[in-house]
Order: C-alpha cells, then sequence, then structure tokens
C-alpha cells in the first residue's frame, strides 16, 4: 500500500507543488499528485549541498525560481496514457502542435517529431538530462522514438528563444527530458493497447537495473526497450475511406459515417443557385488503372479522355466520378519496431571530482505505404498499335502531322499491377557522451563534457516507375505480326511491350521491366564539447543568496549527408520522391556567461533577483561569421504569495545542413494555379488570362481544370549556401500566485510574444504563394517571383509538374519570411487531503492541474518585403511553418484521486475551433479578400473534446498495474476536404484510432 504512494509521491509531487515559487518545506508535507503543470524550474542536475540546476539556465541554486515559466509533465502521465512513444504525450500540451507522429504517412518521414507554438521542429531544441541529444536526418531535427520513455521522470517545456543559454535552433524554445538517475535495483514492465475495433495493437516490453557500488561512490543503470505497433489503414476507418475533396452535392446526400455526399457537379460559387448544397464529393487523383489522356480535348472533353477496361476505346473523362481512390492503400497509423538499449553512470574518481557517461543504442524501422505509383508525361504512341481500336486511332491520327504513324501526347497512369508503393525508413542510431564534473572551491564548480552521436537511415523503396522504361515500353512497332518496343537498345536492356491502355492488361513482365526498387541511404552525426564553471561571487545586502554566475566555452560540429539510389538521383523516376545527393558539415565555437543577482530579500519586498546571459557565436559559414544572442530577466516578489517575472530573449537558428546543401528533391504541395479554375474568382482577370497565355497556357485553357487537374502540383525544393541565420525576439511576462490562505494552490498566468525574421523558407513562401504573388501582385514574368515559373508549363494543357506533362518548377530555400506569435498560457494546481478512505488508509487526496493556451496571434509573411500578404492563423490552418490547426485556445486538465494503493484519474482534453484558412486569407492582388463561408464545405472545424479515463494500483508491494481508455466517448474526426492534411483530417491533431485501450505492468525488485 505504501509503495505506490511513496513512488507517485517522488516522481509528482514536485509538479504539482511548484508550480509557482516553492519552498522545500511545503514540497515535503505536499499530498501527491499527477498530471501536468507549470513551475519555474525542476533539477536536471543537483549538487551534494542541495543546490539543482534549474532549466534554461546553467547557474546552481537553491529554489526552483526562474524569470521563464516551464511546463512540466510527470512520469506518471505517461503511464496514465498508455503510451509507449513520448509523441503521444507531448503532442497533447497546449505548446506543442504535432510535427510528424505515428499517424504521418504522406507527408511522413517515419520519425516523431517536436513543433513548439507551430512555430516549426527546426526551431525546437530537445534536450536529455540537460544535454543535446542525435539528430536523425539532415534537417537536423531529435527523432523522439530515440527516447527512452519508460525511464522518464519528468520532462520540462521552457517557452521562447534559450540560444544564450544552449545555442543554436531554441527560437520556439526548449524541452528537456529528464531520466531517472535513482533507480536501485531492477524493473520489469510492459504496456498492450488495442483499439475498440480490434485494430491498431501497440505493445512494448521494458527492461531497467541501477545500482550503486564503490561503497556508494559509483552509480550505474542501464536499459532495455522493445517496441511493436501494428499499422491501420485508412480504409479502416469511414472518415477516411475515401478520399474527399469539396464540391457540390445533391441537398440532403451526405452520408454520415464517411462525410461524402452525391456529386451533382459543377462550380461551387453556383451550386446553390442550380439546387446544390456545397458538401464533400468523392476526391482522387486523376492518375487512373486505365491510362487516360489528358491533351486530347476534341470532342468536347474538356478534361481529355479515359480508356475503357478492355476494348481499347475510350470516352471523355469524367471530373470526380473518373478520379482515383487512393485512400485505402495509405496508412492511417504506421508500423512500427524499436530495439532500444542503453545506460548511464557516474564515479567519484576523487573526492569532489565525478566522472560519468551516457550511452543509447536505438534500431527503429517505421515502414509507410502509399497507393501505386502514379506517372504522367508524354509518350510516342503508334497509331496503328493493336492496344487501340478504331475510334481511339481516330483521336490519335490528327496529332499525326508528319504522317510518321506516331503520336507524341500525354498519358496519365497509375501501376495497380506493380502494387503498392513501400518505403521501409530504418534507423540506427547510437550516442555517447563522457565528462567530468567536480568542486574546484567551496563556492566554484566546474563540469566538462564531450558528446558525439551519429545516425544512420537507410530507406527501402518498393514500387517506383522508371519514366525511361515507361517511354520506350510504350512506344511499339510491328515486325512480322508481332508487336515489339520500337528501340533496339530498349530491347537488348529487356524492353517487353506495356499496354496500359485498359485495366489490367499489362504483361507482368513487362510491368517488372518499369518498376524499380530502390535504397538510400542517409547520415546525421553529431560533436558537442561543453566545459563550464559555476560558482558564487558575493551577496548584496542582507542578502542570503549569493550573486552567482556560470561561464564556459563549447563546440559544436554538424555534418550530414543524403546519398540517393541512382535512378532516384538521375530524375528516371516517377512513384517516392526523386532527390540529389545531400552533403555538408560546419562548426561553431562559442564563449558564453550568465549572471543572477540577487537585489533585496525580506527588505523592502519579499524578493528582487535580476538575471542576464550572453553568447557569442562563431560559425565556419562565411554568410554568419560571429552572432550574439543574449536574454535579462527580473522577478519580483512584492510579497511572498505573488511573483512578477519577466524577460526579454534573442535568440539564433543557424542554416541546418539541409538548409544549406540540401541537394533537389521532389515534393507534391497542395497548391493553387491562378490560371486554373482552382484559384479565387476574383483573380480571373483578363491581365492575368494574358499573363498565363504569356507563360505558356493555351488560351482555351485558361481558368480550366486542365491546367491543374490534381490538387497537388509536383515541384523540386532545395537547398542554398548562402543563407544566414534566422534571429528571433522573445517577450515574456507572468504572475505567479500561490496563497498562503489556500494551502496546496498553485495559478501561473504567463504572456509570451515570439518574433523570428529572416526566417528560412522555401522560396516565395513555398509554391503556393509563389504562384499567387507572381501572377496576381506582381503580373510580370520579367519578376525575380516569377522566374521559377518560366519553361515549366506542358505545352498541350499549360499545367506544371511532371506528374502532368510539364515540368518542376525549381523552388529553393531563402532567407525571406517572417513568423509571429503572442499568447497567453494559464496553469494552475491543487490538491486536497481528504479523511476518507475506501481502502482502509488515514485518508486520501483529491489532485488537479491545468494547462491552457490563449492564442493572441500567429502570423506569417511568406515573403517579408510584402507585408500586405500575411497570413493570418490564430483560429485558422495556417500552412506555414507547417499545416496544423491553431485554434484559439486549447487546454489539458486533469482530475485524480488516490487512496492508498489505488489512484483513479481522468483526463479532459480540449481543441478549440478553427476556420478554413481561405476565408481570412485569399488575396486579390495585395488585397485581402474575406471569402463566404456558404462556398466551404469545413469553412468551420467545430471543437474536439476528449476523455480519457485510467487507474492504477498495487497488485503487490513490487507489482504495479494500470489500465485505462483514451477518448473514452469515442469522439471521431470531421470529415475534411481541400482543408485536410491527409487522411480527410489532421491525424496528429484530432484522434483518429476511436475508443482505445490500454493495460500496463511494472515489477519492480
Amino acid at each position: 500500500m505504501v509503495a505506490f504512494r511513496s513512488r507517485l509521491l517522488t516522481t509528482s509531487v514536485l509538479v504539482g507543488t511548484t508550480i509557482g515559487l516553492a519552498s522545500p518545506a511545503l514540497a515535503q508535507v505536499a499530498e501527491p499528485t499527477t498530471g501536468t503543470g507549470i513551475q519555474d524550474g525542476v533539477s536536471a542536475d543537483g549538487g551534494s549541498d542541495g543546490t539543482i540546476v534549474v532549466t534554461g539556465s546553467r547557474i546552481q541554486r537553491r529554489d526552483l525560481t526562474a524569470p521563464s515559466p516551464i511546463a512540466v509533465v510527470s512520469s506518471e502521465e505517461f503511464q496514465l496514457t498508455g503510451a509507449i512513444n513520448v509523441e503521444q504525450v507531448i503532442n497533447t500540451l497546449p505548446q506543442a502542435v504535432p510535427g510528424t507522429t505515428g499517424f504521418s504517412n504522406n507527408p511522413g518521414t517515419g520519425a516523431a517529431t517536436l513543433n513548439l507554438r507551430n512555430l516549426g521542429a527546426t526551431r525546437t531544441l530537445v534536450l536529455v538530462n540537460g544535454r543535446r541529444w542525435m539528430s536523425y536526418d539532415t534537417n537536423q531535427i531529435v527523432d523522439l522514438n530515440t527516447i527512452p520513455q519508460f525511464m522518464l521522470q519528468n520532462v520540462e517545456v521552457l517557452t521562447g528563444g534559450q540560444s544564450a543559454t544552449y545555442g543554436s535552433d531554441a527560437i520556439a524554445g526548449v524541452v528537456n527530458f529528464n531520466l531517472r538517475q535513482d533507480l536501485d535495483g531492477a524493473i520489469i514492465g510492459g504496456q498492450y493497447a488495442l483499439t475498440e475495433q480490434g485494430d491498431g495493437a501497440r505493445y512494448d516490453v521494458n527492461f531497467a537495473v541501477g545500482s550503486k557500488f564503490a561503497d556508494g561512490r559509483g552509480s550505474v543503470t542501464v536499459y532495455a526497450n522493445y517496441t511493436r505497433r501494428e499499422p491501420i489503414f485508412q480504409d479502416a476507418r469511414a472518415f477516411s475511406r475515401n478520399a474527399a475533396g469539396d464540391g457540390c452535392i445533391v441537398p440532403g446526400s451526405t452520408n454520415s459515417s464517411t462525410g461524402i455526399g452525391t456529386n451533382l457537379g459543377g462550380a461551387l460559387g453556383t451550386c446553390v443557385s442550380r439546387g446544390g448544397e456545397v458538401g464533400l464529393v468523392p476526391q482522387g487523383s486523376a492518375s487512373t488503372p486505365v491510362a487516360t489522356l489528358p491533351g486530347i480535348t476534341t470532342g468536347g472533353a474538356s478534361l481529355g479522355y479515359v480508356f475503357n477496361a478492355t476494348d481499347g476505346g475510350t470516352r471523355p473523362f469524367n471530373d470526380p466520378a473518373d478520379l482515383y481512390n487512393f485512400a485505402p492503400d495509405n496508412y492511417l497509423m504506421l508500423p512500427q519496431e524499436r530495439y532500444l538499449l542503453g545506460g548511464y553512470g557516474s564515479y567519484e574518481i576523487a573526492d569532489n571530482v565525478t566522472g560519468y557517461t551516457e550511452v543509447s543504442f536505438v534500431k527503429n524501422s517505421v515502414p509507410q505505404e502509399l497507393a501505386p505509383t502514379p506517372i504522367g508525361q508524354a509518350l510516342n504512341l503508334q497509331i496503328a498499335s493493336p492496344w487501340f481500336n478504331e475510334q481511339t486511332r481516330g483521336l490519335l491520327r490528327p496529332l499525326d502531322t508528319d504522317g510518321d504513324g506516331y503520336v507524341s501526347t500525354n498519358v496519365n497512369f497509375r501501376f495497380n499491377q506493380s502494387g503498392p508503393r513501400n518505403v521501409d525508413a530504418s534507423r540506427t542510431a547510437f550516442r555517447l557522451l563522457g565528462g567530468v564534473r567536480g568542486d574546484i572551491t567551496q563556492n566554484l564548480r566546474f563540469d566538462v563534457y564531450y558528446m558525439y552521436a551519429r545516425t544512420e537511415n537507410q530507406q527501402y523503396q518498393q514500387g517506383n516507375i522508371s519514366r525511361s522504361r515507361f517511354a520506350s515500353a510504350t512506344e511499339t512497332e510491328i515486325v512480322n505480326g508481332a508487336l515489339r518496343c520500337r528501340s533496339a537498345t530498349a530491347r537488348t536492356a529487356g524492353c517487353l511491350p506495356l499496354n496500359v491502355f485498359g485495366l489490367g492488361l499489362a504483361d507482368p513482365a513487362a510491368i517488372r521491366y518499369v518498376t524499380i526498387n530502390s535504397t538510400n541511404l542517409e547520415r546525421s552525426d553529431v560533436r558537442n564539447f561543453v566545459g563550464s564553471i559555476t560558482g558564487d561571487l558575493f551577496t548584496v545586502g542582507s542578502n542570503v543568496d549569493p550573486v552567482a554566475f556560470a561561464a564556459g566555452v563549447e563546440y559544436r560540429g554538424m555534418s550530414a549527408s543524403y546519398r540517393p539510389d541512382t535512378f532516384l538521383a538521375s530524375g528516371d523516376v516517377a512513384g517516392f520522391n526523386a532527390g540529389q545527393p545531400t552533403s555538408g558539415e560546419y562548426d561553431v565555437r562559442e564563449v558564453f556567461g550568465e549572471l543572477r543577482v540577487p537585489l533585496l530579500s525580506e527588505n523592502i519586498v519579499h524578493k528582487l533577483e535580476l538575471n542576464g546571459n550572453a553568447r557569442y557565436s562563431d560559425y565556419s559559414l562565411e554568410a554568419i561569421g560571429g552572432v550574439w544572442t543574449y536574454a535579462a530577466g527580473a522577478q519580483l516578489s512584492p510579497i511572498r504569495d505573488v511573483t512578477l517575472r519577466g524577460q526579454y530573449a534573442r535568440a539564433v537558428r543557424a542554416p541546418n545542413v539541409q538548409d544549406l546543401f540540401g541537394g533537389n528533391s521532389t515534393g507534391f504541395p497542395a497548391a493553387q494555379d491562378p490560371c486554373s479554375d482552382r484559384g479565387a474568382a476574383g483573380n480571373r482577370t483578363e491581365a492575368i488570362r494574358q499573363l498565363c497565355v504569356a507563360n505558356g497556357v493555351p488560351a482555351a485553357n485558361v481558368f480550366t481544370r486542365a491546367v491543374q487537374p490534381n490538387a497537388q502540383i509536383q515541384a523540386n525544393f532545395g537547398g542554398d549556401p548562402n543563407l544566414s541565420e534566422e534571429t528571433s525576439d522573445t517577450y515574456t511576462a507572468g504572475v505567479v500566485f500561490r496563497p498562503s490562505f489556500v494551502p496546496r494552490l498553485n495559478v501561473t498566468i504567463d504572456y509570451f510574444n515570439i518574433k523570428v525574421e529572416d526566417t528560412i523558407a522555401t522560396f516565395g513562401g513555398g509554391l503556393n504563394d509563389a504562384l499567387s504573388l507572381c501572377f496576381t501582385v506582381a503580373q510580370n514574368l520579367s519578376n525575380p517571383i516569377c522566374s521559377i515559373f518560366q519553361g515549366v508549363r506542358n505545352a498541350t494543357t499549360g499545367a506544371i509538374g511532371e506528374t502532368s506533362g510539364g515540368r518542376n518548377p525549381n523552388v529553393l530555400s531563402a532567407n525571406i519570411a517572417t513568423l509571429k506569435t503572442s499568447g497567453i498560457d494559464i496553469a494552475a494546481d491543487y490538491s486536497l487531503p481528504v479523511d476518507f478512505s475506501i481502502t482502509g488508509g488515514d485518508r486520501s487526496n483529491i489532485s488537479f492541474s491545468f494547462l491552457g493556451t490563449w492564442l493572441d496571434k500567429f502570423r506569417s509573411t511568406s515573403v517579408a518585403a510584402i507585408p500586405e500578404r500575411e497570413t493570418i492563423g490564430e483560429g485558422s490552418v495556417p500552412t506555414v511553418p507547417s499545416i496544423n490547426p491553431m485554434p484559439e485556445w486549447r487546454h489539458n486538465t486533469r482530475l485524480s484521486v488516490s487512496d492508498g494503493p489505488m489512484l483513479l484519474s481522468l483526463r479532459w482534453r480540449y481543441l478549440g475551433p478553427v476556420k478554413d484558412r481561405r476565408l481570412d486569407n485569399t488575396f486579390v492582388g495585395l488585397v485581402r479578400t474575406p471569402q463566404d463561408p456558404a462556398l466551404f464545405p469545413n469553412a468551420r472545424i467545430g471543437a474536439a473534446n476528449y476523455f480519457d479515463l485510467s487507474a492504477a494500483f498495487d497488485a503487490t508491494e513490487r507489482l504495479q498495474i494500470n489500465i485505462g481508455v483514451n477518448n473514452l466517448t469515442n469522439e471521431k474526426p470531421e470529415v475534411l476536404g481541400s482543408l485536410q492534411e491527409q487522411a480527410n483530417t489532421f491525424p496528429g491533431t484530432y484522434d483518429v484510432l476511436g475508443r482505445d485501450f490500454f493495460v500496463g505492468a511494472r515489477l519492480q525488485f
């Protein structure tokens, strides 16, 4: 009975009782609480004299005060949610929005990343035990799958710029994962989770052992983990079974499960006047398992022709009826298999001098699966081919201008006979750290360590198609009555005629000829040396606490490389994105200092303290050179119950290897070509029409679907070695309220304001913004913003991108944008001892914790030189720097009752409503043009409420059991059309599993 109670107290009491200015005495007598809270700091490392190091500072101190608020997640939160990966808990915090997750299939990387304040994963610094961790790719981002969640003591989330303390990347804030250091004995545990529908099984098995040795002079902890997650496909849930798009439907025809209605067709602007209703229609890809001829628009076939299943004939293509539903072939939840080993230890090698080390090894595999490869390119077709009937030959003959019996026309096709596209992202990573810390004098301490980490990724891809082989296999000739590939060179290489002009008609041997598999290799290395000295200087007046300082030096070396398969590097590929090799490295040498000055203590006011820190960084990158970062803050407690605090910080983010040296890679971002019918009606002016024609769109196709047959447009993306650093300014101000007349109540309210300038982003803010800026703002093809669209359009249709028969525009990185966000974090927790127990104990305890964020502003400007084109993101779904719902209010709260060996807990997660970003962010030139909500099927995504119920109890003195159900009310995501990220929703934000059960056990001895 006592075991669970004591464990709960030692691991979570700090969260519940030091949300504000804590005193050690109060922490000792407080009742257990669980969940999350905000406090002024938690020990990342402790000294033998009771001093601690607060995250966000390198100065040791005897209290938990700090000028910046820290949200803290206790280890119990992971147990009470059944989490097997840290992302499952961290992404529910109001300060975080999902990066890539276990639900990120396309787009996705197989990793799990952190994204504070939606400022981007590259602007969020991840630490473990207060030190940098291993990165997994050329973007130098941490994969949360490498962090052992079962070994966590707590997780601290610090808002705002912290570059003066930790160096580059800490723009949005810092997330510090503290591993438990107190293990003496062994722990064996595991968890198992399963959805109500009986799928998506997840389980892990954990082992850890820790012990002291050499009469307590040394300690060592080792741990191991095995994790497995089974996949769920999108067709396993009604809301994601059919790809959905915006459209005009028959009134009242919306299916209550799928959210999709009966398509009425026609433009949305005239839908209601035609007796229709704006809603969701079946949506998909114009590349289907039966070939289409999008470039032939005679006979009233404005979208081209699609072949019949068997007879070689064709008929006009119908959108959306003929679109391919790619949803069932995609993962909703990705599978995973992980092996994780690690350890850490320390040994007092001399009096007051301790050596320490940390070791970690991870092997993690997260496959992705997509629909079979779509392809679209110009082919040289033989009119007399037996693949075509006479009706089809009649469509082709007018194109044979030289009379040679062959015509060149665009063909779209999807290789269902080749099977789905698969990529197995298998990562192997290790991290080694060694250091020495100790006392120089009674008031002077040192800490020196070196860390080296490496991650190697192997991506094995299946289902790609060679474009050149596809062209050879469809260009045929008839010799002696036999059909064969026309090119002798191709025949020598094994070419066989490939009949894609029907359903399932291709020879399997021909399919094998054009299908290619590829292996891509990626490597990321981090080298980090830090040496610091901390100590006390003198006291000011009658203060008990002295003026304290920290100073030191740091070196970081970063290198990364990406080596794509030969086919991918050549660009002769359709399926997964082609890419060029990336390789680069740079380093930085830094000096830093920090000062804490207590000015008043129990003199006029209860407490007044100032703090400041600065760092000078010398980068090997010529475009950056030397950079200063700095911060200054203050705390004022007029009385013991109230503390006012504030801080200003200047932070930087140096460009990473991908930003600098990234070779061209191919992507398919959602975009709207103003020359098509997908753009705003207000932009369909005569001036833009003429601009489109001048850019290569056939006059008859301007403002039609032929210019953009798919919602995504293919483009190339890459780096620029001349990039400079991003800079940010963060202001925080808050109040901590711990009323002595209400014991155990802690309340904090903190305002944050972050502005990032010279943001590294894709040229023009991305393909969509670049299109809009060129054709609706600049309206001059000689303007630099239009340079990437010269010569990229399909001459027949006017479409952009290789999959549509054109060329891919090159949209590279640039210091071009700005990001701004501001809001208020509110936190509270309270615990109440109750003289009542149903388990026979003396008393029970009721505890409550609350974390909420009100988002005042979230703004992005794709091109800082054009501030009029600022995107309003608060209460909406911005696309920069990542596409995520940003509700104006969200909170996470937990109510728990502990009684002897038992704990019962209820968590409530709330996400406020958001609206379609196009309502407030549609522009005609530089003029913001609000849109009519009636024209959008998802003008507003309603609020989401999730309730999670869990319980934990001590079965014996050594065995603890936890059970629970997440999403107790089985709330389902709203089905979205063009607003979605993937799977007709935002699967990282909204719950897609439904009611989800878990059970776990932990044996300690």
